[in-house]
């Protein structure tokens, strides 16, 4: 992998056959289509994968297809987010022995009420930091409940070795960034962001250097990033703005269910079946989805056709 790795680094979705099953094969496809996509790594087993649904059995199988079908292509990221800080260092170390080039993990949480005090959310990234030898992106997302200051953030990059990237997903990301940037320096290696990108432009500003969005619009998203860095403000702009509509209708309307749905229309699975309790998306939200898919002629809508 490349150090520091920046541009963009999408997440994976996890295909499910209509009666709820792992479509591993589909799996493997989906990796295929976002690779062609230009990217510059994947993430799998993410929220965005809906890791929530997934077995113990089903995350083990999914994550030995997908690093084996990769083989080293593109870096992949696994995520590791799990309460108990046992979990997560096997799972860590179970990512990096099948070849992993980086792990994203959450802090522990379990709700508003069991999130624990600054020292165990600490404790809980040494432990990794302590077991494995890669990198380790540290998500930070209202999903968890949990709110880590910009000093812990800081103190965690200077004082663990393997805590290097960082991705951030909350209202005013970009004054985070900027700040996380100021105060932790040069331990601050990959500041990222999130959110479908839904923010980019205000978060390249403020010195993120690469996103992590879904697998839906790599090749346009990736384009932003990449004139972003090389100085070409103006451009990354013009590629933002007509990649606008589509990353605000996944971001507002979709969620998780958007890739799917495309990479169906465009034969890379069989299915966009999501499990219970969430549900499938109106035919309203789709048809518009579908719409402004192939207003960009998005490589998803095609590549299996």
């Amino acid at each position: 992998m490349q150090s520091p790795l920046t541009g963009i680094l999408p997440v994976a979705p996890t295909p499910f056959f209509d009666d709820g099953s792992v479509d591993l094969d589909g799996m493997k496809r989906v990796l295929d289509c976002i690779i062609d996509q230009g990217v510059d790594a994947i993430c799998i087993l993410a929220n965005y994968s809906e890791q929530f649904v997934l077995s113990d059995d089903e995350r083990a199988a999914l994550m030995r297809t997908s690093l084996e079908h990769v083989a080293g292509r593109v870096p992949v990221v696994v995520t590791v987010s799990h309460f108990y800080t046992g979990i997560v260092v096997e799972r860590a170390k179970a990512a990096q022995a099948m070849g992993a080039a980086m792990v994203m993990m959450m802090p522990p949480y379990h709700g508003v009420g069991l999130v624990p005090a600054e020292t165990g959310i600490f404790e809980h990234f040494q432990a990794v930091s302590n077991a494995i030898d890669i990198p380790i992106m540290v998500q930070d997302a209202p999903l968890s409940g949990c709110q880590m200051s910009v000093p812990l953030l800081a103190r965690m990059a200077s004082e663990l070795e393997q805590v290097r990237y960082f991705k951030m997903e909350m209202p005013f990301a970009a004054d985070k960034l900027a700040a996380l940037i100021e105060v932790g320096g040069d331990a601050i290696e990959g500041p990222f962001d999130g959110e479908e990108a839904v923010t980019l432009l205000a978060d390249l500003d403020a010195g993120c250097t690469g996103t992590m969005t879904s697998g839906l619009q790599c090749e346009h998203i990736g384009q932003i990033i990449r004139a972003y860095l090389r100085g070409d403000k103006d451009t990354a702009l013009v590629k933002w703005t007509q990649c606008l509509p589509l990353i605000n209708h996944e971001n507002r309307q979709c969620g998780l269910r958007a890739c799917k749905t495309v990479m169906q229309a465009g034969g890379v699975i069989k299915s966009d079946h999501v499990r219970h309790p969430l549900k499938p998306m109106t035919a309203r939200t789709r048809d518009r989805l579908l719409s402004l898919a192939r207003d960009m002629d998005l490589i998803a809508l095609r590549w299996g056709h």
